[in-house]
């Protein structure tokens, strides 16, 4: 199995409820480990920079808004194959459609507010890591 690095960020929504420590003791069980955790209020600027792929979507402004609407908490998760597998812990977008147990099936409100950010891809993954993240901040075991 391949070690890697993703990105997860708890949307605010999942914040305010005080689903924090469920999510992380998911992330863990699951055998992912926590390299790197920050709890912040992104700035307007920063969210826009992050979700700028989506920026000419019609539903960009909403995103920012609510990505700016209360507190995230940034991680980066560690272990064999944990793009595919955060992925998987995640759930379907569209929390209607997310299977049972997941993270968005669990703690998501909407398609907009559901819960949980997470990399879809390597190369995202590397992009988001180093946009939220200095190097010194991230423990790597690999």
């Amino acid at each position: 199995m391949k070690m890697e690095r993703t990105l997860s960020i708890i949307k605010p929504n999942a914040a305010l409820d005080n689903n924090i420590g469920n999510i992380v003791k998911r992330f863990e069980g699951e055998n992912l480990r926590i390299a790197a955790m920050k709890l912040t209020v992104l700035s307007k600027e920063k969210a826009e920079g992050f979700y700028i792929e989506h920026k000419e979507r019609p539903f960009f402004g909403e995103l920012v808004s609510f990505m700016t609407s209360g507190p995230v908490v940034l991680i980066v998760l560690e272990g064999e194959n944990a793009v595919e597998k955060n992925r998987e812990i995640m759930g379907a977008t569209n929390p209607a459609e997310a299977a049972e147990n997941t993270l968005r099936k669990l703690y998501a409100k909407s398609i907009g507010e559901n819960a949980v950010h997470g990399s879809d891809s390597l190369a995202s993954a590397d992009r988001e890591i180093n946009y939220f993240f200095d190097k010194n901040e991230v423990f790597s075991r690999f």
